[in-house]
């Protein structure tokens, strides 16, 4: 039996106005080498100006992980080729980091925690990107100097489903912190997955695999588990020293498997000293204080929820894995949705509805229209399942709840007088079930339930029915 050790490198392009080292514009899809300067584009003579919003984020995200935020880092500068990063060197932090420690919680859907650490963050910039076609291969610089945080975890994760909480509750904190979009399909968040086995039971750590720049939680679990599985059965086959050796490797989505890169290189090989053109870091009380002035993170709100609202802790996790998501309960509530028939119809219909990985501000509902919705249920105005049709026709056509209720004629009888013509037609038809339910056949209950619903065509408040026939029943 063998035990997964993860370990996590996730870089969080940070949505700074401009660029880390220079006043160059960050942007993404614009067009091509249009955001370069003499700094980004590493002409002689060009020198780096650190961008002060940048570090500010990185204080906001160590505060957020009850990290300790160094008054005093420096940067370095990291040696090694990038053909789209025109220095020859990437300008990154080493030896003292803006953000050094913490830890977040990831949250099993069974239910209880576990403490993820988290080594360490620094501040570095990114490179460009290589375009590549049929005969040749294209450098845009666009992206080269924009700001990325760099998030090292511990490697405590011991499954690819643990790898993915983590990620997602990381995805989480940096969204609600407004640091970065944390936009997977444009890169602003992508992660180097390092994956190691070793016996059940055995401390030590084996070798370590690099497998770079995934952007996809359903590629990540994919890639790990191929991994996993090709270093186990090198093991089992006696070819571990072989077959097992610290490289990077590539995920081909397409097959479904990892292959190899290149081989991984050791911190001594980047050579790294102090970047000579910049000044260390030094952080005042101001700005110390400034980024503890952080928003209700995650885990609090899920708290608050499940104190406050009285939800379930999964219901809670669900709603705060993503702000948005939080942000519109928040606002069912406001409106005067009920808290769990908010987050009931929130969760299961309306992200039910929502089609692939639609997020929660592409719904045609809005959040005052649920609310009013699930509002009229708990009213009476229309049934539960008069409700998910009103759902539906919205998704179609974005009116007025009560108008929908009123064009599908959905709405409840509950006046008593009316309710009670239908439940004594019932019973004068049915004179021998009767009998047989005051004989002590309670079951029968149901049976005239059923017929009442019935001949109201669906639109008698069932609560009404059940009080008023009970009466009649047994007089």
């Amino acid at each position: 039996m063998f035990e997964t050790v993860i370990g996590l490198e996730v870089h969080v392009q940070l949505n700074t106005k401009t660029k880390i080292f220079c006043n160059c514009k960050t942007s993404f899809a614009d067009h091509q080498n249009t955001h370069t300067c003499p700094v980004c584009l590493g002409l002689p003579g060009a020198l780096p100006v650190l961008n002060k919003e940048a570090v500010k984020k990185a204080m906001m995200f160590g505060n957020a992980v009850e990290a300790t935020v160094h008054k005093k880092s420096i940067f370095n500068r990291k040696n090694y080729f990038y053909p789209d990063l025109p220095k020859g060197y990437q300008i990154s932090q080493f030896e003292i980091p803006v953000v050094e420690g913490g830890h977040l919680m990831i949250d099993f859907k069974e239910g209880g925690q576990k403490r993820i650490g988290i080594t360490r963050a620094h501040l570095e910039e990114d490179a460009g990107k290589n375009i590549h076609e049929a005969s040749c291969s294209l450098v845009d610089l666009n992206r080269a100097g924009t700001p990325l945080l760099e998030i090292v975890s511990e490697p405590d994760m011991r499954s690819a489903d643990e790898a993915v909480l983590y990620l997602k509750k990381l995805h989480a904190i940096v969204r609600y912190l407004g640091i970065s979009d944390a936009n997977m399909q444009e890169g602003s968040f992508r992660c180097d997955v390092n994956v190691s086995i070793r016996p059940k039971g055995d401390e030590k750590l084996y070798t370590r695999v690099e497998i770079k720049n995934m952007n996809s939680f359903r590629f990540i679990h994919q890639a790990i588990d191929y991994e996993v599985q090709r270093q186990i059965e090198a093991w089992e086959d006696g070819l571990y020293d072989e077959d097992v050796w610290q490289e990077t490797r590539l995920f081909d989505a397409d097959k479904g498997e990892t292959r190899s890169m290149r081989g991984k290189e050791e911190s001594a090989d980047y050579r790294y000293f102090p970047e000579p053109d910049l000044l260390p870091v030094i952080l005042d009380e101001k700005m110390m204080e400034e980024a503890k002035n952080i928003p209700e993170m995650p885990d609090a709100k899920k708290e608050r929820y499940v104190t406050e609202f009285g939800l379930r802790p999964y219901d809670a996790s669900v709603i705060t894995s993503d702000v948005e998501t939080a942000r519109f309960f928040e606002e069912m509530v406001s409106a005067g949705a009920e808290p769990k028939e908010a987050a009931k119809w929130l969760t299961i219909e309306l992200q039910g509805r929502l089609k692939g990985s639609a997020g929660i501000q592409e719904s045609p509902v809005k959040a005052p229209q649920l609310a009013k919705l699930v509002k009229r249920i708990k009213e009476g105005v229309i049934s539960a399942k008069a409700g998910k049709d009103v759902l539906d026709e919205l998704f179609v056509q974005p009116e007025d709840v009560d108008e929908v209720i009123e064009k599908l004629g959905l709405k409840q009888v509950s006046d008593d007088s009316a309710i009670l013509e239908l439940i004594d037609g019932v019973l004068s038809s049915n004179p021998q079930k009767v009998d047989e339910y005051r004989g002590g056949k309670e079951k029968l209950f149901g049976f005239f339930v059923g017929q009442v619903m019935k001949a109201s065509k669906g639109s008698a408040n069932p609560a009404k029915v059940n009080e008023l026939l009970k009466k009649r029943l047994n007089p």
